[in-house]
């Protein structure tokens, strides 16, 4: 008997979009694969009319794209644009971090400290899906003092295109124990209001996530 799919009926392409988005970065919808429309509305006991326009929030993000005759596809990001990604993210988030961090306030802090602790969470059951959720949530929170929100959109929007490779990533050894202690030190750095040695961290961070991706997306796609 074929799968069925239930959602939350108060916002269809929304309840859609999250799980379409879900199956995109765990790898159940691979780089290059069709998402057919009437598929998905049959899975999801739904018309075609919302899943289009799910599928249309996941093109703004950059997780799909359509093609003529072909619909849907879900994008593929070369080793080029996966490295001018991180390229756009330092620049933009050591930034962004450099204005926020004197303008932080317990509030700010608390909000940090929470999410790190449902990373360490996720880490210790190694549950990478939530880990790299939280991992972007986690990064925005640290930034959230700066009031940049254009900023704080477009760090949040290049965290949403690679995490599906972030979590093929973290599953090479040690890559999860790195990036954790790394958060650690991150915030314990902030509350010290140590920018300088926060900002060296942090680009030391994204550099050596930027070297570790690329490797492993190479490594699997030569696979």
């Amino acid at each position: 008997m074929e799968l069925k799919r239930s959602i939350k009926r108060q916002s269809v392409p929304d309840a859609l979009a999250a799980d379409i988005r879900q199956r995109i970065l765990s790898g159940e919808f691979q780089d290059g694969d069709q998402i057919r429309q009437e598929q998905i509305a049959e899975e999801y006991e739904v018309s075609r009319m919302p899943v289009r326009e799910a599928l249309r929030r996941l093109e703004a993000e950059g997780l799909v794209a359509f093609h003529a005759h072909r619909g849907a596809i879900v994008t593929e990001l070369s080793l080029d644009e996966i490295a001018e990604m991180y390229d756009l993210r330092e620049l933009i988030e050591i930034e962004t971090l450099k204005v926020a961090i004197p303008a932080m306030t317990e509030a700010h802090l608390e909000a940090a400290r929470e999410i790190l602790s449902n990373l360490e969470s996720a880490y210790e059951s190694k549950d990478v899906a939530a880990w790299g959720a939280l991992n972007t949530q986690y990064h925005v929170a640290l930034c959230a003092s700066s009031g940049r929100k254009q900023s704080l959109a477009f760090i949040k929007q290049i965290n949403s295109q690679i995490e599906r490779y972030i979590r093929l990533q973290l599953k090479a050894e040690g890559a999860m124990d790195k990036a954790e202690d790394e958060h650690r030190q991150l915030l314990k750095l902030i509350e010290d209001k140590n920018v300088d040695a926060t900002v060296e961290l942090l680009r030391k961070h994204i550099l050596d996530s930027k070297e570790g991706m690329l490797a492993e997306v190479a490594a699997h796609r030569a696979a």
